[in-house]
């Protein structure tokens, strides 16, 4: 029957799946746009014919439709293509923009302290020096002088300036983040930087009156929180109201996100929701109808989302709200979230196909499939009958209207209200005592509810936050248990705040006592469970297998929610196994046996080399950084080199190895020693450096053994040998880090060798080609390409027949130096560059050498 059927109950719940499994099909399965449609015509016409004979047919052949529709999409997103006028503009000299910016200008601290400015812009016009003019976005970096307080660009000043432009760069690794699809996201198709003082303010105004409003609004509503929070607690309120958290420092951003809370403080769906339940609550209670209520909540939830800077997140679930409250008008039952979740995905990737690849739009969906299809389903069967059974309970006529237990449960209830009523002095104690004793109840049944969905959200988002976070939150259920329901009433209570403070600041006081109160429990719980060690357990890329079994246990546990109890638990059981597949076992580490391999990765200037032992041993060498990286968010050991080395599946390293003290080498390994919890720390000469000192005291907090390494040292690495030909033996630290304290690392396998030169300089080369060791067949040059090294007679000691320069894009140094680029050529040595070529794998099988590429 019909009816049987959950394709009945869910619609366009199960239209957008099969739309979505037509997206991925005619992403890896190309066909020419017109096979689809015949294919969908096919599909339609066949359900059609089965309509009244077969229903089941008809419906399966209908979602094939939609599978045909979804595959038509991609094709014609790919035919559209999408034009970027200024590709043609980029890395080509410097280029006249005039333009307006397109929101207002972010400051920041930059690496070395100075101030710096992020201004987003619509490019007017771009003329080049051929006198071609393209238009598009540019997001530019202006840089200002350390004693000089710059002035915020607004939404819509107009600007001019004269600058380089470059297309929007990603790291070159397997398992980096797609820097260059954010930024086109966000309307950004080139880059540049140059000094503030060069950039011309210009008369006028671009952009829209209502883009102009919205601007302002969000300025007054920002300077109104700063004002009632202060420097203190303003950026975390600032945060979780409008997701503006770029003031948030790094150890706090790590505590929530290691506490698997990290969502409150980026406005999504729940953020949303905060704001809409406290206004359709008020005009219910008020008694407006349903659809003045509708309609005044998705206003109110509108005006919140132009606040929020309009981030893809927030605009999903505002969207989604407003199916959902429309809905609600036409469907009274379990039906109305699924549909609405449904339509919304159905919108969105017709709109753009490719955002069914995007980390926020999986995750914003399997969000509400984990409620929507799984949590309100056991709600109903758990919690709901205990939350009716509590209305009316000092009711004896309401007993007869529920099953059995329900009444026996409320009889016990009252029994503890009529002794309760004996402490409670008055003429109304009986009903003070039923009130309380309703209210305990009901806390007791609220707790479990947020219990239970925390618990489904954590199983639910197991596989993208290994995915995407590499973050296993084990103790996710805790935290959002004491999180979620503060910020709760945090939300509202802070926004009260903000709109009473327009009126009298002395009015705001007490609402903004109270959130900072709120904030505090919320920042204390997660700083409390951040600094344990059951937090920080980051895991590798699930393997494809892991993410199927984790798929069909999220179906399994879908399609069986409202059955019989046992069903219920048997699909809960086995989606908690899945989430703990992915959560606790370790996929196994993506590597060539009985081959020696050396890979660098591609880490920006500075560098970083894994090495992976013909017995699979791990050795990571290097891990680099940004020079003045403590006063940066961003970090290459965690945001670049951990990545990659998720994304080879490894959870562990046996060993990691500093070259020396500069930050460009060592900067990101405090990140990796964290997250891969090695056995073995290799340095060289240890001069005195505050950075080193603080890594190697995380090094014995962590019980690594701390190995010293000088010229002459061999010894064997998972059937590798390793020999160390410099720092020289009577080689003593000076007052500050050198290139020349490098720990150089020759290893060898069989007849091939790969030498790993670091930063060394002229001086330790003449040492090392004076020895006699120095042959090998690979070379990582010394010093990301300098003058400094390289030297001919260095060369010729080597001979490699391959080299790897680790090296930025468009570094100031201007490295790899030309002369040395030369030098390799004139050997016939086959050069590879990471800033060119991204992350060069060398696998060397003890007679030759072969160099591999990213994606082949």
């Amino acid at each position: 029957m019909p009816r049987s059927l959950p394709v009945t109950r869910q619609p366009v719940f199960w239209a957008a799946l099969a739309f979505a499994a037509g997206i991925l099909l005619g992403s890896y399965a190309w066909r020419p746009p017109l096979w689809w449609i015949a294919a969908a015509a096919a599909f339609l016409g066949a359900a059609t014919y089965f309509l009244r004979r077969r229903f089941a047919a008809a419906v399966a052949l209908a979602l094939g439709a939609f599978v045909c529709l979804g595959a038509l999409s991609v094709e014609l997103a790919s035919a559209a293509g999408d034009p970027n006028e200024l590709a043609a503009f980029c890395e080509r000299g410097p280029v006249t923009v005039t333009g307006h910016l397109l929101r207002d200008g972010t400051l920041r601290q930059g690496a070395f302290g100075s101030p710096q400015q992020t201004i987003d812009l619509e490019a007017e016009s771009a003329v080049d020096e051929q006198g071609r003019v393209a238009r598009g976005g540019i997001r530019l970096t202006a840089y200002y002088p350390a004693d000089k307080q710059p002035t915020v660009l607004r939404y819509g000043q107009r600007i001019r300036f004269r600058a380089p432009l470059r297309r929007p760069r990603n790291y070159g690794n397997p398992g980096a983040m797609d820097m260059r699809g954010y930024l086109r996201r966000r309307g950004i198709d080139a880059v540049g930087s140059m000094k503030a003082g060069e950039i011309e303010l210009l008369e006028g105004r671009g952009g829209s009156r209502a883009g102009a409003w919205i601007a302002a609004a969000r300025r007054s509503v920002l300077a109104r929180m700063n004002l009632l929070w202060g420097p203190r607690d303003g950026p975390l309120v600032v945060a979780m109201l409008i997701g503006e958290h770029s003031l948030i420092d790094r150890e706090t951003r790590q505590n929530f996100q290691s506490t698997g809370t990290f969502h409150i403080l980026v406005v999504s769906g729940m953020n949303v929701g905060l704001m809409a339940f406290p206004v359709f609550w008020v005009l219910r209670r008020l008694r407006f109808g349903e659809g003045v209520t509708t309609l005044v909540t998705m206003m109110a939830t509108g005006a919140y989302t132009l606040l929020t800077d309009m981030g893809s997140p927030v605009l999903r679930a505002a969207f989604m709200l407003w199916i959902y409250l429309l809905a609600r008008l036409f469907y009274r039952d379990s039906r109305a979230p699924l549909n609405a979740a449904g339509i919304a995905a159905l919108v969105l990737l017709l709109l753009d196909p490719r955002a069914l690849f995007d980390a926020s739009f999986q995750m914003t969906f399997i969000a509400v499939l984990a409620i929507a299809g799984i949590g309100l389903p056991l709600l109903e069967r758990t919690a709901e009958p205990y939350r009716r059974a509590l209305l009316f309970l000092g009711s004896t006529d309401y007993d007869q209207q529920l099953e059995p237990r329900m009444a026996q449960w409320r009889l016990d209830l009252r029994l503890v209200a009529e002794r309760l009523a004996r402490f409670i002095p008055g003429n109304k104690s009986e009903q003070a005592a039923l009130w309380i004793v309703a209210r305990a109840a009901g806390a007791v049944v609220a707790a479990f509810e947020v219990l239970l969905i925390s618990a489904l959200m954590q199983m639910g988002m197991a596989a993208p936050m290994a995915a995407y976070a590499h973050r296993a939150a084990l103790l996710a259920v805790p935290s959002n248990t004491v999180v979620v329901p503060l910020t709760a009433v945090l939300t509202p209570m802070a926004m009260v705040g903000v709109l009473l403070s327009y009126v009298s600041r002395v009015m705001a006081w007490l609402p903004a006592l109270l959130t900072s109160a709120l904030l505090h429990g919320i920042t204390g719980s997660v700083r409390l469970l951040g600094g344990s060690r059951a937090s920080a357990v980051r895991v590798a890329t699930p393997t494809a297998v892991a993410v199927l079994a984790f798929g069909l246990a999220f179906a399994l546990a879908m399609l069986v929610a409202r059955r019989r109890r046992a069903w219920a638990i048997s699909g809960l059981a086995a989606m908690f196994a899945a989430s703990a597949w992915i959560a606790l076992v370790p996929p196994t580490p993506q590597v060539r046996a009985g081959l020696l391999e050396v890979t660098a990765l591609d880490v920006g200037q500075g560098d970083s080399l894994l090495v992976v032992s013909p017995q699979g041993r791990t050795l990571l060498v290097d891990a680099g950084g940004l020079t003045g990286q403590p006063r940066s968010n961003f970090d290459l050991g965690e945001d670049v080199v951990s990545p990659y080395l998720w994304s080879r599946g490894m959870a562990r390293l046996d060993a990691v190895a500093i070259t020396h003290a500069h930050a460009d080498h060592m900067g990101g390994m405090r990140a990796v020693i964290a997250n891969f919890h090695p056995h073995e720390l290799w340095i060289s000469v240890r001069p005195p450096n505050g950075e080193l000192a603080a890594l190697l005291d995380d090094a014995r907090r962590q019980a690594i053994e701390l190995k010293e390494f000088r010229e002459g040292t061999r010894f064997d690495f998972g059937g590798a040998g390793v020999e160390v030909l410099a720092p020289p033996r009577d080689w003593t630290a000076g007052p500050r880090p050198q290139n020349n304290d490098t720990l150089v690392l020759k290893l060898s396998y069989g007849e091939t060798s790969a030498l790993l030169e670091g930063d060394a300089e002229k001086r330790i080369e003449r040492l090392m080609s004076a020895s006699g060791e120095a042959r090998a067949d690979l070379l990582k040059v010394g010093h990301h390409g300098s003058a400094t090294s390289s030297t001919p007679e260095f060369l010729s000691a080597v001979r490699p027949r391959y080299a790897v320069i680790s090296v930025g894009a468009h570094n100031p140094f201007d490295y790899p130096r030309r002369e040395v680029l030369a030098r390799l050529e004139g050997s016939k040595v086959a050069t590879f560059r990471t800033d060119a070529h991204g992350a060069v794998t060398f696998y060397l099988d003890g007679r030759s050498v072969e160099p591999r590429l990213p994606g082949r």
